[in-house]
C-alpha cells in the first residue's frame, strides 16, 4: 500500500512531543508499506538533521520556513475567520509539493498527524484520509487563556474559537479522525461531526528509557521539557514559587534540576534560586534523570500525553505529577505514580518518596510495569493498524455502493 504522511513537525530525530508519535508511526507502517513524508523544516540545522528519516521511509518532501515569515502569516490572519495557527504551519512550497506528489502517484491513503497540516489535503476527495488530531489544539488554546494577562487573553480564546471551529469543519472532510488519548477522543467526539473517531495511545522505548544500577542522589528532583514552551515554564515558575520552598524547609539539601532545551531568561533566572540548576539543552537526558530520586510534571497547562512522564516511568524514576498532565498516562494514582493538585499536595508527595526508600522502590517498580504493559509502542501501532484497516474497509464499501447506485441509474 502507498501511503502520504503529513505531519506539522519534521519526524526526525524524534527528540521531542511534535515529533515522537508521528516518527513512530512512519517507522511502523513503513515495515509492510511505502510511506511518502511531507513536513515543514525551519532551519539548516533541522534540515541536515532530517535527512535520517530516509532510513524509515521511501520518500520524504521538506518544505521549509523561516520563523519569522510564518509570524507574519499569523499576524495576516488575525482579523480573518482563519486560525493564526494554520499560517504558523502553512508553506507555499510544500503546498505545491504535495499537490505535485497527488499529480504523479495513486496513494491508497493519505495520513495527517496534526490538525494545523490538514490545509495541505483537506480538498483531496478520491483518496481515503485519516486525521489524526493528537491533541486538540483548541482546548490547549482556551487553556492559555486563563494564564495569560489581559488583553492577550483575549487573543487566545479567539484563536481557540476560531481553532475549534476549524477542527471541526476538518474532522467532517476526513473518513477517519483519531486522537492521543480517551479524554481527547471524547472531546472529538463531543463536537458531533458524524465523523467516526477513535483513539490510540502513545508509546515509550522501554529499552532506550531503562532503569540504571547506578545510585540516585536522594535529595535532588527533576523536571524535563523544552523551556522554550510555556506550559514549561510556567508550571516551573509555580513550582519555583510556591513548592521549592516548603521542600526546602523541610529538607535544606533539596536540589531542583530543570532540563531542557532552550530556556528564556525568565527560566534561566530561576537558576538563582537555592538549589535549583538550569541545564539547557543536553544531547541526553537520561544521565540527568538518572541521578534523580524522582521526577515531577507539575504542569497547570496540558494536552494528550507528557512523553516526558511516560520516559521517566520507563527508567523507574517515580513521577509526581499534576492531574491534568495524569490525564494523558494511562495508569493510576498511587499505584503507579502519585499525583497532586495544591503546593501542599505536591510537598507531601514528594517528601512522601523522598522520606521513605521502600515506597520510591515501589513506585520503580510499578511505573515501569506499566509502561510495559500500557504504553508499549508495539501494541499502540497494532490498534492503529487496525484503525486504518476500518478506514480502508468502510472507504471500499461506500465506493462500491456509489457503483451499485450509479450503475441503477442508468
Amino acid at each position: 500500500m502507498k501511503i502520504l504522511y503529513v505531519c506539522h513537525r519534521f519526524p526526525f530525530p524524534p527528540e521531542r512531543g511534535g515529533k515522537i508519535r508521528p516518527f513512530n508511526m512512519i517507522r511502523h507502517l513503513s515495515r509492510s508499506h511505502e510511506v511518502t513524508v511531507a513536513s515543514l523544516v525551519r532551519s539548516e540545522q533541522e534540515a541536515k538533521e532530517g535527512e535520517g528519516l530516509a532510513q524509515y521511509c521511501a520518500h520524504y518532501e521538506m518544505g521549509r520556513v523561516r520563523d519569522s515569515v510564518q509570524m507574519l502569516r499569523m499576524l495576516a490572519r488575525l482579523p480573518t475567520p482563519t486560525p493564526s495557527s494554520m499560517g504558523f504551519f502553512y508553506s507555499a512550497q510544500l503546498a505545491r509539493q504535495v499537490r505535485a506528489l497527488l499529480r504523479q502517484q495513486r496513494f491508497d491513503l493519505i495520513f495527517v498527524h496534526c490538525s494545523s497540516v490538514a490545509q495541505y489535503v483537506e480538498d483531496v476527495r478520491d483518496t481515503p484520509k485519516i486525521l489524526d488530531f493528537g491533541d486538540m489544539d483548541s482546548q490547549k488554546w482556551f487553556e492559555y487563556a486563563h494564564y495569560k494577562p489581559f488583553p492577550l487573553s483575549l487573543g487566545y480564546r479567539l484563536e481557540a474559537r476560531k481553532l475549534e471551529r476549524a477542527e471541526r469543519r476538518l474532522a467532517s472532510r476526513f473518513e477517519l479522525c483519531t486522537a492521543i488519548t480517551r479524554a481527547e477522543w471524547e472531546t472529538l467526539e463531543g463536537f458531533g461531526t458524524g465523523v467516526r473517531s477513535d483513539w490510540f495511545p502513545n508509546g515509550v522505548d522501554s529499552e532506550y528509557f531503562a532503569p540504571s544500577t547506578e545510585p540516585y542522589e536522594r535529595d535532588t528532583v527533576a523536571f524535563v521539557g523544552r523551556m522554550d514552551y510555556y506550559p514549561n515554564q510556567e508550571c516551573m515558575f509555580d513550582f519555583c514559587a510556591k513548592v521549592l520552598p516548603r521542600l526546602q524547609a523541610s529538607r535544606p539539601g533539596l536540589k531542583l534540576l530543570i532540563i531542557g532545551a532552550d530556556p528564556s531568561p525568565a527560566v534561566q533566572r530561576l537558576g538563582r534560586l537555592r538549589g535549583v540548576t538550569i541545564t539547557g539543552s543536553v544531547p541526553d537526558v537520561r544521565p540527568f534523570l538518572r541521578r534523580a530520586a524522582l521526577m515531577v510534571a507539575p504542569l497547570n497547562i496540558a494536552r494528550g500525553t507528557q512523553n516526558k512522564i511516560l520516559e521517566a516511568m520507563a527508567m523507574g524514576i517515580p513521577v509526581v505529577s499534576s492531574r491534568v498532565a495524569a490525564g494523558g498516562v494511562d495508569a493510576s494514582s498511587p499505584e503507579h505514580f502519585l499525583v497532586a493538585s495544591a503546593p501542599e499536595e505536591y510537598a507531601a508527595a514528594i517528601l512522601r518518596i523522598l522520606d521513605d526508600r521502600a515506597e520510591r522502590s515501589r513506585l520503580s517498580l510499578a511505573g515501569r510495569e506499566r509502561m510495559l504493559s500500557h504504553h508499549d509502542w508495539e501494541k499502540s501501532m497494532q490498534r492503529l493498524d487496525a484503525i486504518i484497516a476500518r478506514c480502508l474497509e468502510e472507504s471500499a464499501g461506500r465506493a462500491r455502493d456509489v457503483g451499485l447506485r450509479q450503475r441503477k441509474s442508468h
